[in-house]
């Protein structure tokens, strides 16, 4: 049962995503940089499998992790579970994105793009996660 919370888990967080960046592709693309297609504006890599597959195996990677964290705290209400995924993508993983964008001197709004999706998906694991 383990395995298949942390890959549901992984799941909804890849599907909020995919959500969070639909919302706020325009947006992404400035603050990015990345490359688009002139007659689609999409960006150029969209047709490679490449970033997603690899932001699916991250997000299991997450999902994982979270649950062994989650079991040693014994965290197991929804509220506890939403609670920690928000305080792990918005304490842990966010400053550390906003540490590598100040460096690169990335645009602040990619740095909150970024960050709110780190913070929106923890946050989805860790419900997902207490859910089963």
């Amino acid at each position: 049962m383990e395995i298949l919370s942390v890959i549901v888990a992984a799941l909804a967080s890849y599907g909020f995503g995919a959500a969070w960046y639909m919302i706020l592709s325009r947006r992404w693309i400035e603050a990015s940089g990345v490359a688009v297609d002139p007659t689609t504006g999409r960006p150029r890599n969209a047709s490679d499998p490449l970033p997603y597959i690899t932001a699916f195996v991250g997000s299991l990677m997450v999902a994982g992790m979270m649950r062994h964290v989650f079991a040693g705290a014994g965290l197991v209400t929804t509220g506890e579970g939403i609670l920690a995924g928000l305080g792990i993508g918005l304490f842990l993983v966010t400053p550390w994105i906003a540490t590598f964008y100040g460096f690169a001197n990335r645009p602040r709004a990619l740095t909150l793009i970024d960050g709110g999706y780190a913070t929106g998906g923890c946050g989805m694991i860790g419900l997902v996660l207490t859910l089963f």
